[in-house]
């Protein structure tokens, strides 16, 4: 089952994000790619503590209040702005997540500010 097949199958109603891919710092600060829209996507609206992922090894704990689900590949580094319901939150960890051979879709799982 791929993640298109889950969410048609799982959730009544996905959800379409546009994202803003992180490609680096420039002279005049954060470097962002045009808006995309992603989807099918499933948005969690909780509160977690999560560890910011940075360039260097000093990342730290920060509380996360949105968590999104999305499909495999989806192009969106820590840093990258995300849109949704009239918000926009910057990325501070993602998670590329394998089935490991079970019955479960991969994904891609993103932590927002």
């Amino acid at each position: 089952m791929d993640w298109a097949d889950f969410v048609a199958v799982h959730i009544p109603t996905p959800a379409t994000i546009s994202v803003q891919a992180y490609e680096g710092s420039g002279a005049y600060g954060d470097v962002l790619a045009a808006p995309a829209d992603v989807t099918p996507c499933v948005v969690e609206q909780s509160r977690r503590l999560v560890r910011v992922q940075t360039q260097d090894a000093a990342g730290t704990e920060q509380v996360s209040s949105t968590t999104v689900y999305c499909p495999p590949g989806t192009t969106c580094p820590p840093g990258s702005r995300v849109t949704w319901a009239g918000r926009t939150s910057r990325v501070l960890a993602r998670s590329d997540l394998s089935a490991h051979g079970l019955d479960l879709p991969e994904h891609v799982e993103l932590n927002l500010e």
